[in-house]
């Protein structure tokens, strides 16, 4: 797996640091370890793409990154905030406030319209990228 990134403007400081990240899935002789020490900083303001051959690690490390999940091992900070060590309540503030996320599958709620699927994270904070003053009716 690697990742790669590009700056877009001037980043001021770091907003994902992950330090000997490590995920491992099973225990004992079945054990599989999707990631092992994977260390990396990506500063504000810049795009990164992570790619590697299939089975390399990368869902591993996206759903660690978006706090789906949490690393066996390693520091996973996120603007300045400890992600590895934080309860499932604070997990799903952060994906509510700082993380936005386009699946794959697009995961949409069938009967919901492209607009309201795209607008329902807005019920769970009203105060976000739009403020108070946008309508998600």
């Amino acid at each position: 797996m690697t990742a790669t990134s590009a700056a877009a403007g001037n980043p001021t400081s770091k907003l994902i640091e992950i330090k000997d990240l490590s995920k491992v899935y099973g225990t004992g002789s079945i054990a599989v370890q999707a990631l092992r020490s994977v260390s990396a900083t990506v500063e504000k303001g810049e795009f990164v793409a992570v790619m590697g051959a299939s089975g390399s690690g990368k869902s591993t490390l996206m759903n660690i990154l978006g706090c789906l999940d949490r690393p066996t091992s390693g520091t996973y900070i996120l603007d300045g905030e400890d992600g590895s060590r934080l309860s499932k309540n604070q997990l799903a503030s952060v994906r509510n406030k700082k993380i936005g996320f386009v699946f794959q599958s697009y995961n949409l709620l069938p009967r919901f319209t492209a607009i309201k699927n795209v607008t329902l994270p807005m019920m769970y904070n009203p105060q976000g990228a739009f403020g108070s003053g946008y309508s998600h009716t």
